[in-house]
C-alpha cells in the first residue's frame, strides 16, 4: 500500500539507510521543534518522492488547543521562513483552497490576517513611520469549482501583472500519520501542486512553471484513511480491509473533530509568523494592531 504524505520529514523517516543527496537536521527552540530535509540530487528525490529542495518542518504544540506559542517562538519561525526568501522587493502571498470546507480552508482564512501594504504609497510610509514596509500582496483566488479557472492560471496572469520577486503559497496538507495533524507546519522552497493532499492534483506552481522563486507553506488537517489504517494495522491486513476505507473505490479523507478550533489558531499562528517574516522590522504587537 502506497504511504501518502505532503510531508517530506513523514517520507524522509521511512529510509532507513544512508542515501546520497538527503539530508536531514533536527533543532529545538523552546517548545518547538524544526526537523530540516534537504533534498540535493534527482535520485534522492525519486526515493523520498519529493522534488529537489529544502524542507523545514515545524513541530508545534496542538494548534486545537488553544496553547500560545512565545513571541520569541514565532520570531524565530519568522526568521527561518525569511531565510527562503528574497530579502527585498514586492512578495505575492496566495491562500489556496476552499474557505466554505474548513479542513481545506487554511490558504484562504490565512490570507485574512495578511498585511497587504503594496497599495501603500512611499509619501503615507514616510508620514507614518514606516519607510521599511516591504511591500506585499494577497490573493485568495478560489478552486476550480468555484471560479472555472486553474489556481496556477490566476496566481499565474496577477505575477505577471505586477512582477513579485517572489511568490509565498499557503495551503491545507495531507499527513501520513494522525500525530502530524494540527500541530505541524511545512514550508518549502520546492513549490506545490494545489489538490495534492486529496487526490486532486492541479497544475504545480513552482518556480519552474511561474518563472520566479516560490515558497508554499502548509498544515496538515487530514490524513488519507487507507494510509491511517496501514500506520495501525499490521502488514498484510489493509489489503484484505482496503474496501472498509475506500468505499465504492474512493478514497476517504480523515480529519479532526476539533478542526474549527484547529484551523482559527494554525492561520492565526502561520499569519504572524509569514507577516513578522515579511515584516521584520515591527513587533508582532504592531502587525496584530494593524491586522485586526
Amino acid at each position: 500500500m502506497p504511504y501518502r504524505t505532503d510531508l517530506a520529514a513523514e517520507s524522509a523517516a521511512l529510509i532507513t539507510e544512508k542515501l546520497p543527496g538527503l539530508t536531514q537536521r533536527e533543532e529545538r527552540f523552546g517548545q518547538i521543534g524544526f526537523c530540516t530535509v534537504n533534498i540535493t540530487d534527482q535520485s534522492a528525490a525519486e526515493v523520498v518522492g519529493k522534488p529537489q529542495g529544502e524542507y523545514l518542518t515545524i513541530s508545534t504544540p496542538p494548534f486545537h488547543t488553544g496553547l500560545e506559542i512565545t513571541e520569541d517562538e514565532l520570531s524565530e519561525i519568522a526568521r527561518r521562513i525569511a531565510d527562503m526568501l528574497p530579502k527585498e522587493g514586492l512578495v505575492l502571498v496566495a491562500g489556496l483552497g476552499n474557505n466554505d470546507i474548513t479542513p481545506d480552508a487554511i490558504g484562504p482564512r490565512t490570507i485574512h490576517q495578511i498585511l497587504a501594504t503594496r497599495h501603500i504609497g512611499a509619501e503615507i510610509k514616510e508620514q507614518a513611520g514606516l519607510e521599511k514596509l516591504r511591500a506585499v500582496a494577497a490573493l485568495a483566488p478560489g478552486v476550480l469549482g468555484q471560479t472555472g479557472i486553474e489556481t496556477s492560471e490566476i496566481i499565474g496572469a496577477v505575477a505577471g501583472a505586477i512582477n513579485p520577486k517572489a511568490v509565498v503559497v499557503i495551503d491545507a496538507l495531507a499527513a501520513g500519520s494522525t500525530r502530524r495533524l494540527g500541530c505541524t507546519i511545512q514550508v518549502s522552497n520546492t513549490g506545490i501542486c494545489p489538490g495534492s493532499g486529496v487526490m486532486n492534483s492541479r497544475k504545480e506552481l513552482s518556480e519552474q512553471t511561474l518563472g520566479l522563486p516560490v515558497v508554499s507553506m502548509g498544515i496538515p488537517t487530514v490524513v488519507d484513511a487507507s494510509t491511517m489504517a496501514g500506520d495501525l494495522l499490521p502488514d498484510g491486513e489493509i489489503q484484505e480491509l482496503r474496501e472498509l476505507f475506500e468505499p465504492s473505490g474512493s478514497a476517504m479523507m480523515i480529519t479532526p473533530r476539533e478542526i474549527d478550533s484547529l484551523v482559527s489558531h494554525a492561520c492565526h499562528t502561520l499569519s504572524l509568523a509569514l507577516n513578522k517574516a515579511l515584516q521584520p522590522d515591527m513587533t508582532l504587537e504592531e502587525i496584530g494592531y494593524l491586522v485586526s
